[in-house]
């Protein structure tokens, strides 16, 4: 587990290697979708943080022109923007809805929301060692879950940013902003995305200070030369409470007792 990467984030706390073990354990193959998230709040009438708050993150170039003047922006990442009426059922805010997108995945869910679904479902979220395990895909210090190559043979494996950042998206990988989630290849475990498209939460608190939550993944805003938080071995953190229009989560569980 872990990467001594010269590409990391010394407060990212990659390192070092070292070995770790695992029980038996499941893993969706692919992040919970708008569908799946949909059953639940339907079920249950469960209302996201997103909601009670009244407003969550959303990426600026996505917003039409008159929303993104009135919506604040925080000085250290200023192409997001606090939009009000945001949430994962209308991600880009008010006027906006889930049409062409019901099977990619659900996004503005907070660390709390994502642990809501999974008693639902009678599931729970993955700790970061077994996320790691699982997208490795049986390869052994990868830096992604499908080799050490990012685009091999000049083919796109994940749903990141290609262009300057935060200006213009090529969208080279056939995507700007979330995929759906069954796309691209699957890797050695059959589990998608485990690179770029929105980040997954975590089990696992951050470190010891125990005020934000691990996340694992990337998103389709990482590129290199600010994020390249699509490898393996990279992590990030958020205060439980965050939502974000590239943050979603994929459920794990205990295998079942023999019978």
């Amino acid at each position: 587990m872990g990467a001594d990467d010269r590409d990391g984030f010394p407060d990212d706390h990659e390192g070092p290697v070292r070995e770790v073990e695992v029980a038996p354990f499941a893993i969706d193959p692919h992040a919970v979708s708008n569908t799946r998230f949909a059953a639940f709040v339907s079920a249950t009438g469960y209302r996201t943080e997103a909601e009670t708050f009244g407003w969550t993150y959303v990426f600026a170039r996505f917003l039409p022109g008159r929303l993104r003047a009135v919506s604040p922006r925080p000085d250290s990442a200023p192409w997001w923007c606090a939009v009000a009426g945001a949430y994962w059922r209308h991600p880009e805010g008010p006027g906006s809805d889930l049409d062409g997108r019901w099977d990619h995945p659900v996004v503005h869910v907070s660390w709390a929301d994502a642990v809501a679904y999974c008693a639902w479902a009678g599931r729970r979220l993955p700790t970061e060692a077994e996320w790691e395990y699982a997208a490795r895909g049986g390869l052994d210090q990868a830096r992604f879950p499908w080799g050490d190559e990012l685009t091999p043979g000049g083919r796109h494996q994940c749903n990141i940013w290609q262009g300057p950042f935060p200006a213009r998206d090529l969208a080279e990988d056939g995507y700007s902003g979330t995929a759906p989630v069954h796309s691209f290849p699957p890797n050695g475990f059959g589990l998608h995305n485990m690179a770029g498209n929105v980040w997954e939460w975590c089990s696992d608190w951050f470190d010891h200070h125990r005020t934000t939550r691990a996340m694992r993944g990337g998103s389709y805003l990482c590129h290199p030369s600010y994020c390249n938080r699509y490898r393996v071995a990279a992590r990030m953190r958020n205060t439980p409470d965050s939502s974000s229009g590239n943050l979603g989560f994929r459920t794990a569980a205990d295998p079942e007792p023999p019978r």
